[in-house]
């Protein structure tokens, strides 16, 4: 496996993003080793919020919620997937496979050494940690999905997503900050479009990124819906606190919100809530609004 490491410089001076990089090694079977990236802020003996970001972004996405928990006592961690901000990034696109990135996922939440998780999670972060949730329940206390779903591949992903997806193979730059920014309601600045490309000097760096959306099942013969159905079978037991907090303005995720409250008991009693306002990357549209509601929710649920 070719791997390659995006320079510290590039990560210089990011508007609104001061937190000091945090790194694990992640030990391969026969292969090198992996370095994930996280941040890790607020107090170590705070209870956990792990931050799980999306395609195309990193932990970046997380800057405006990371001071809000940080301040109701919260501990928060935001992990850079593989392929994405100062995590390494493996240059060939078959290096990526959705399992290998729930197990890459679950190696640094393992090295991190964190319990009694509150699953903050969104687009793939949903897809990912989701999958953890339904394999490893023990780990996870509740769970905030946002803007997230876990696809089998026995329906339709959606017209937005089919065009997503047939555009991300088809560009031929794929342009990381303007993709991001197409996501949202508010309109980023310049700085902070730049700040999302930072972790992509060329293309070379974008593997990962290419890779991601060819990963959603999408249909039932895909290699991760066997793993994804099982999943669902998991979560329709899983019984603690679930929350889903999807913004009002994004076309991929839609009603996904509906089904898994509906799907998993854990949700019973927690009304879903809706983040006025925000598209799909509703932590940049409306990220302190989302971390309160996080916030609310740990607190609310406490043992």
């Amino acid at each position: 496996m070719d791997i390659l490491r995006t320079p510290d410089q590039y990560f210089d001076a990011l508007p609104g993003y001061t937190f000091g990089p945090h790194y694990v090694e992640l030990e391969g079977d026969g292969a090198a080793p992996l370095r994930m990236h996280y941040v890790d802020e607020g107090p170590t003996d705070g209870p956990a919020v792990l931050l799980l970001h999306g395609e195309p972004s990193w932990s970046y996405l997380y800057r405006h919620m990371i001071p809000v928990l940080s301040a109701a006592g919260l501990r928060s961690i935001a992990i850079d997937l593989v392929g994405f901000g100062r995590s390494d990034k493996p240059s060939r696109r078959d290096d990526y496979t959705y399992q290998a990135h729930v197990d890459w996922t679950r190696a640094a939440i393992d090295a991190i050494g964190i319990a009694g998780i509150t699953l903050v999670c969104q687009d793939w972060g949903g897809l990912i940690g989701l999958r953890l949730v339904a394999e490893e329940p023990d780990r996870f206390a509740r769970v905030v999905a946002a803007n997230t779903f876990l696809p089998t591949g026995d329906s339709h992903p959606g017209a937005a997503f089919s065009a997503w997806q047939r555009y991300s193979q088809e560009t031929p730059v794929l342009n990381v900050g303007r993709i991001v920014d197409g996501g949202c309601r508010t309109d980023l600045t310049t700085d902070v479009v730049a700040a999302y490309d930072a972790p992509f000097p060329d293309d070379s760096f974008k593997a990962g990124a290419r890779q991601f959306p060819m990963l959603v099942p999408t249909d039932p013969s895909d290699p991760a819906a066997p793993a994804n159905r099982a999943a669902w079978d998991a979560l329709s037991r899983y019984d603690k606190p679930f929350l889903c907090a999807f913004s009002d303005s994004d076309p991929i995720t839609a009603g996904a919100d509906r089904i898994l409250a509906a799907h998993i008991p854990g949700a019973a009693g927690h009304q879903p809530v809706t983040i006025e306002g925000a598209g799909h990357f509703l932590q940049e549209d409306k990220g302190e609004e989302l971390a309160e509601v996080v916030a609310s929710f740990v607190r609310s649920t406490a043992a």
